[in-house]
């Protein structure tokens, strides 16, 4: 007999009721990752500002999304080795430390390395749900059950800001700072879905004796790791100093040795080369990388701009992003429909990388000091919509232009370039924002002060007197900075005509960002009319003689 164990073929349907109980624990533990993608955006704010590190918030982000990053494929291919259940339980422990840990800690400097933990375990919770789906249903129907995980994906980025504004805007909550329970709230979900993924997801076993790409592992941590690293403190180094020339050194040298380690890897590499071969797995990749930039770029941004221009609450601030994620709902559920529908999926990459960059453009034309709150809330939806035709039918694409064996590679592979632009986009952009923010404000504050209005305002000794106006004032002898924008709690209880050229500097800042990111989704755009013109079909039955290679798989 075989050594390998039998294992279900990849496209073998199970009974309603099988298929319902495996997604309990696998939404469960989507819901628990996504959740943390975007509970922080809106509580990011007061966090930082309790913890006095406002211009080092990237990284709370940044370190969640690098680990995830990292890991999703080595966890795509030991799932291809060992299987799918062990992996993700492993995941779900991780992520429950992580949260314990994040919720404890006391800078922002511990918030980073809780929050890297977290990511850890994401990185499998995010990958191995849709690849379980991959295993036990059949191709015309993933894209219909790949649509409720869009689903869950979506109530939980609502779900996500609201509590998350609502946790920070909370001074205590059963003796714990509200904002820790924006981390303390994964705790009864992560044991829940820990519960059901333990009692009811039972897959067959893997017994594939393969060797683990650890030198793959090691390389892509080097080149994503330094080039993060510039890309967060760059603006204070100097994009041109020794500091930043030696991450660049350390990124080039471990893409190099990437590329050479996957070669040498063969079939067992973490990402095989030769997937790349196929023109639908190397663009889809591709287009995964731009809109993991702008997705994230926009979920931080948002935020920014509602709580730092529009003066809202960080609950209020959530409660605006509903319209975000309703257009996500709307745009993967669609997506998911007319695909099984249809077996077609090309046009929606397409569609939705264009009304990206139409909604990222306005976005950037648009907002202002002045702008009334219901033009952000209306692009948002369209933004959403974008990003739900997108994400749904590239992961699909992944899926099916890898052999069965690779099914977790490929699926991760979706996840790992999504998320290393959301990590470089995240990082980039809220560097980007600081940093010219910072030059703005100088400049709006020259021009401020040579208006006679403005500084009889400054003069006047009852505003100097206002208790509130006292931070403000130490501002203005600092002198606009990305150290003295490390804390602006005080930005909108300070008198409005004094504060306004700051709000207007950062303002523009965000507004030069959604540019950027417009630029980026327009090359995705362009991109997006090479994938090829295919329909999805159910693979054939392997004849009886090829039952090893099936066992194999």
């Amino acid at each position: 007999m075989s050594k390998t164990t039998a294992v279900r073929a990849a496209g073998e349907t199970l009974t309603q009721r099988q298929i319902v109980t495996v997604m309990v624990g696998l939404m469960l533990g989507m819901f628990l990752a996504s959740l943390d993608q975007t509970i922080v955006s809106t509580s990011i704010y007061t966090i930082a500002n309790d913890l006095d590190g406002l211009s080092l918030q990237a990284w709370a982000t940044t370190a969640y999304l690098i680990t995830s990053t990292v890991s999703t494929p080595l966890y795509g291919k030991l799932s291809d080795i060992f299987g799918r259940r062990p992996l993700y339980l492993i995941a779900i422990v991780i992520f429950l430390v992580g949260s314990l840990y994040a919720g404890s800690v006391h800078s922002m400097t511990e918030l980073a390395i809780a929050r890297g933990v977290q990511g850890l375990g994401a990185g499998g919770l995010l990958a191995l749900a849709l690849t379980i789906i991959g295993d036990i249903v059949s191709l015309k129907d993933r894209a219909k059950y790949q649509g409720y995980f869009m689903s869950v994906f979506g109530i939980s980025s609502v779900l996500g800001p609201v509590v998350g504004g609502a946790f920070a805007g909370s001074a205590n909550i059963l003796g714990f700072d509200g904002w820790r329970w924006v981390f303390f709230i994964n705790l009864p979900i992560g044991l829940a879905a820990l519960a059901v993924v333990f009692m009811f997801l039972h897959l067959p076993a893997k017994h594939v004796k393969q060797k683990i790409d650890y030198f793959g592992a090691a390389a892509i941590t080097l080149a994503i790791v330094p080039l993060l690293l510039v890309a967060e403190q760059g603006r204070s180094w100097g994009f041109m100093s020794l500091n930043s020339f030696l991450c660049y050194g350390l990124g080039a040298v471990g893409i190099v040795w990437f590329l050479l380690a996957e070669k040498r890897a063969g079939d067992y590499a973490l990402i095989p080369l030769r997937l790349f071969r196929n023109a639908t797995f190397g663009l889809s990749s591709l287009l995964n990388f731009i809109i993991g930039i702008g997705m994230f770029g926009a979920i931080a941004m948002l935020p920014m701009y509602l709580q730092l221009v529009k003066g809202l609450t960080p609950t209020e601030a959530g409660l605006m992003m509903i319209t975000f994620t309703l257009g996500i709902l709307t745009g993967s559920i669609t997506a998911g429909r007319t695909i099984s529908a249809s077996g077609t999926y090309r046009i929606f990459p397409i569609v939705g990388t264009g009304i990206l960059t139409v909604a990222a453009l306005v976005m950037g034309l648009s907002l202002g000091v002045d702008t009334g709150l219901w033009v952000p809330g209306v692009i948002a939806v369209f933004f959403g919509m974008g990003l739900g035709f997108c994400m749904q039918p590239l992961t699909l694409a992944m899926q099916v232009s890898v052999p069965p064996k690779d099914m977790g590679v490929g699926t991760s592979s979706a996840a790992f370039f999504r998320s290393m632009g959301g990590a470089v986009g995240t990082a980039v952009f809220i560097s980007m924002l600081f940093s010219l923010a910072a030059s703005r404000i100088a400049d709006t504050m020259k021009s401020a002060m040579s208006s006679a209005d403005y500084q009889a305002v400054l003069r006047d000794p009852a505003v100097a007197a206002d208790p509130a106006n006292a931070k403000l004032y130490e501002f203005f002898q600092n002198g606009a900075s990305n150290e003295s924008l490390n804390d602006t709690s005080w930005l909108h209880s300070a008198n409005s005509v004094l504060t306004r050229p700051i709000t207007e500097g950062f303002a523009y800042a965000i507004d030069t960002v959604m540019i950027t990111a417009a630029v980026l989704t327009g090359i995705a755009f362009l991109i997006s009319f090479a994938l090829p013109n295919k329909k999805l079909t159910d693979p054939k039955v392997a004849p009886q003689g090829d039952a090893a290679a099936v066992a194999a798989h």
